[in-house]
């Protein structure tokens, strides 16, 4: 039984779920192995099948067993196994049960039932997912995605049929599945797994925006195994489309030989090739940010140097804050806003005093004022009120209230009398951002354009 949306919603739920997955000793639960004589006596489909009638034995009767089992891994495992084995009117029952659930276990039992439901009973699970008001417009990806990754064609077909149920899939943080793409971007991906010739043909049949997400999702997926195929496919599309499946194809090529990307890289149209060796550099960087470092100065300056840049600088910075501040110093000032902001974020949560120390000694400038605010959001255990003092030194009045609505929650977080005494006295905090601040305990008040919209124009 295939279930491709496994990996992906283990990767989001592990990431930031919570509940189901924050295990009361963060440690999986034990899991029952056949007896070494049966695995020696029996052949190994036998010994899979004693794993399985173990784990049966052993199976949650419901999510409230499965809610209070120590271990992220042994939840989302128990979640599947309880979900595997239900028949879809018994999937249907289960789906009634989710609204019941806090949001954050909600989101990964949602994914999980809705991916199964969608391998047993798509068109039921999207007659179920109409019922749900909003929430059955976050379902709908998810069992697109399941339906299409058993069965392609018909999968296809509906959404054809019904263009209007997927009409905000990635339009939206959460509007695009796993694959963050369109529909016909997730079919076209999922097919492309088990047949790119059929995923292709299917993707040359639409129209627009379908068909570019669609045609870019094969070449993903070819890149994968065969890049010289991909390159192929990719010549016969046309401007962002075939931009956009040449970055694909420079970043899957580039992750597994370098050398082979930067040579077909080298061979494109000459104001094609940096936007490639961007993607390109960036899966370098992820194996080897110093020698990703010394790819760059060979392309020219623009918006996809300054990425890579960016690119070098998020990883190196994970491992060494330090030489990635150092070789960035080498950057182009342009370079180097982005850039920044990856760079303190990273250091400051690995090495507050470092950071802090490597941020003050920056000249005035926007530079400066990118790392300030990552600092802001990222520190640890720098004094509040010096944090409160950096926020207010940001010269973009926007940056500025946002940072200073960050520093002034952390600090109401941590000594509120004090937090509150300085938010008073305070000539950069608008009137109307200091009632918030106040009557929320540091909860609100800060975020975009309005929020923290007096400061200078509210004195």
């Amino acid at each position: 039984m295939k279930n491709p949306w496994i990996l992906p919603a283990a990767a989001l739920l592990i990431g930031g779920a919570g509940g189901f997955v924050a295990g009361k000793n963060g440690s999986p639960s034990s899991t029952t192995t056949p007896e070494t004589s049966a695995a020696t006596s029996r052949s190994s489909r036998a010994s899979a099948s004693s794993g399985s009638d173990s784990r049966t034995a052993n199976r949650a009767k419901s999510i409230d067993d499965i809610r209070t089992k120590p271990g992220q891994l042994g939840r989302i495992q128990s979640l599947l196994d309880f979900y595997q084995n239900l028949d879809p009117t018994q999937l249907e029952a289960e789906a009634a049960k989710l609204e019941n659930l806090p949001i954050n276990e909600r989101i990964m039992a949602s994914i999980l039932l809705f991916g199964r439901w969608a391998e047993t009973d798509p068109l039921a699970a999207m007659a179920y997912s109409d019922k749900m008001g909003m929430a059955g417009m976050f379902a709908k990806p998810t069992i697109l995605q399941g339906w299409a990754s058993t069965d392609p064609e018909n999968a296809a077909k509906y959404f054809s049929e019904h263009p209007r149920e997927f009409a905000m899939m990635g339009m939206g943080p959460m509007g695009g599945g796993r694959n963050g793409g369109s529909g016909a971007s997730v079919i076209a991906a999922e097919w492309a797994k088990s047949n790119p010739e059929a995923a292709l043909a299917w993707a040359q049949t639409l129209k627009g925006n379908d068909k570019d997400q669609a045609m870019t999702s094969v070449v993903r997926e070819l890149s994968m195994t065969n890049p010289q195929k991909a390159v192929q496919l990719a010549a016969t599309m046309e401007g962002d489309a075939r931009t956009s499946a040449y970055e694909s194809i420079a970043s899957q090529w580039g992750s597994k030989n370098f050398s082979e990307a930067e040579a077909w890289i080298k061979s494109l149209p000459a104001d094609q090739q940096d936007a490639a060796m961007a993607s390109a550099i960036r899966s370098l960087a992820n194996q080897d940010p110093q020698a990703a470092s010394t790819k760059i100065a060979g392309m020219a300056d623009g918006d996809a140097k300054n990425r890579a840049i960016g690119e070098v600088v998020d990883t190196w910075s994970r491992e060494d804050p330090k030489a990635a501040a150092a070789w960035l110093g080498s950057q182009s000032t342009e370079a180097s806003g982005r850039a920044m902001r990856e760079l303190m974020g990273n250091w400051a949560r690995q090495d507050d005093a470092g950071a802090l120390s490597y941020l003050t000694s920056q000249p005035a400038g926007e530079a400066r004022d990118e790392a300030t605010q990552a600092y802001v959001w990222s520190n640890r255990s720098s004094d509040p009120k010096s944090v409160m003092t950096l926020a207010e030194s940001i010269t973009k009045e926007e940056d500025r209230q946002r940072a200073v609505g960050v520093a002034a929650m952390q600090w109401m977080q941590s000594d509120p009398e004090a937090a509150k005494a300085y938010i008073a006295s305070s000539t950069t905090i608008s009137e109307e951002a200091k009632q918030r601040l106040q009557e929320g305990g540091g909860r609100g008040g800060f975020g975009g354009r309005g929020n923290f919209g007096g400061g200078r124009r509210g004195n």
